[in-house]
């Protein structure tokens, strides 16, 4: 099978059609569920410290699970491990529906939303790991940044739809149409073709070369091509996902709190910002090839972009530089993930994957603390400058490490 020529190449294989279609699904049924929570918390204590531990509940099993994770799926296969995932997220997600009420127990309530981020550390890393076996070392690129675009396609729509479905319906009805996407998951997940699918494994016994050495974090997880490539990336993806992508938080607080902008508003700089992120991941797909030397670019239009919406002056402007931020950020994650797919033998993948997911999800619960930290000290304005300031030092050592050996 050919690769394909543009960046709808990788839907020429119906493997990678039905994996992309589980992810838009998944990552829109998933609002449903974080917004149902994050309202009947709020409603129940009005302390976003409480809000704050749904947030640490969610992410903090990925970071503690992130190995173990890369560890199973280099011995068992991508598919199996997501639809195990995909009906145990439908099951724990079900079962909210017996806590969410209009006086939650918090401590239970954080104990499932902890389970369901035990499973989601698994199946984060399975949905990247698979990517090379549904279309091969010829495609990778473009199908790893393809990939990305289900993430900004949910948010273009999904809290929208989840804030209709809260008014009308109420969190029960959101988390159980959350449990029902899972399901619609495993059907698309279930029609991935086993006999299609392009195996890792092959290259499993070949020898390594000789510059293929243990890497950060690695020591735990197996020996990569070109560990300095590994390094860069690893170093560059926690800084980014500690310092520049906290978005829900920075975005929502910079509208609500410096341009004292109301839900509507908030609301318009999510959506502009994800149907940029569409674009940008777009536009990294278009790229045949990705290296660590890619980041470049990508690390540099981040920071630029970062730097445009913090020197906003006004709502409105803030508004319209909304989406030149979404393309940046969905071009750098185009990259990163495509960068990090290419960086290692196929072999190792599923570890390679894990440290990178550690570095951006694991990150999530620590980045809210210190951006909600300077946002309270300061401005959201000033938090998103913090961000652009760290894309920038990030470039710097890309730079640095990516640079050609002197003849």
């Amino acid at each position: 099978m050919g690769s394909g020529a543009g960046p709808a190449g990788p839907f020429r294989y119906p493997n990678f059609s039905w994996y992309f279609t589980g992810q838009v699904l998944s990552n829109t049924g998933v609002w449903f569920q974080n917004l149902a929570l994050q309202l009947v918390v709020l409603g129940a204590t009005g302390s976003a410290q409480a809000l704050s531990g749904i947030t640490i509940a969610q992410f903090l099993p990925i970071f503690l699970l992130g190995i173990p994770a890369g560890r199973l799926l280099d011995r068992v296969a991508p598919r199996t491990v997501l639809l195990a995932t995909s009906l145990a997220s439908a099951v724990v997600t079900a079962s909210l529906v017996f806590v969410v009420t209009r006086d939650p127990d918090l401590w239970l309530l954080y104990g499932m939303v902890g389970v369901l981020g035990s499973v989601q550390a698994f199946e984060r890393v399975a949905a990247q790991t698979i990517i090379f076996e549904l279309v091969g070392p010829d495609s990778l690129s473009k199908a790893a940044s393809i990939s990305t675009i289900s993430l900004a396609a949910a948010r273009s729509v999904g809290p929208a739809l989840a804030g209709l479905a809260f008014q009308g319906l109420g969190p029960s009805a959101c988390i159980l149409i959350n449990a029902a996407a899972y399901l619609l998951v495993f059907a698309s997940r279930l029609r991935i073709l086993p006999d299609e699918l392009h195996r890792r494994s092959s290259q499993a016994q070949q020898r390594p070369r000789r510059n293929e050495i243990k890497s950060v974090g690695a020591a735990a997880s197996g020996a990569f091509r070109r560990s300095r490539d590994v390094n860069t990336l690893l170093v560059v993806n926690v800084v980014i996902s500690l310092l520049a992508m906290n978005f829900g938080l920075v975005l929502t607080s910079t509208v609500n709190l410096s341009y004292g902008g109301d839900a509507g508003a908030v609301g318009a700089v999510h959506t502009l910002n994800a149907v940029g992120a569409v674009l940008g991941g777009i536009l990294a797909a278009r790229r045949p090839r990705v290296s660590v030397r890619s980041m470049i670019a990508a690390t540099s239009i981040f920071g630029a972009a970062l730097a445009l919406n913090a020197a906003a002056p006004t709502l409105l402007l803030f508004l319209a530089a909304a989406p030149v931020l979404g393309i940046a950020v969905g071009y750098y994650q185009g990259i990163v993930n495509a960068a990090a797919q290419e960086s290692v033998r196929p072999q190792f993948i599923g570890r390679m994957m894990s440290l990178m997911t550690m570095g951006s999800y694991g990150m999530v619960p620590f980045g809210a603390l210190l951006m909600g930290w300077v946002i309270d000290a300061s401005s959201g304005r000033v938090a998103l400058a913090v961000s652009a300031v760290s894309a920038f030092v990030c470039l710097v050592v890309v730079l640095v490490r990516t640079r050609p050996a002197p003849k």
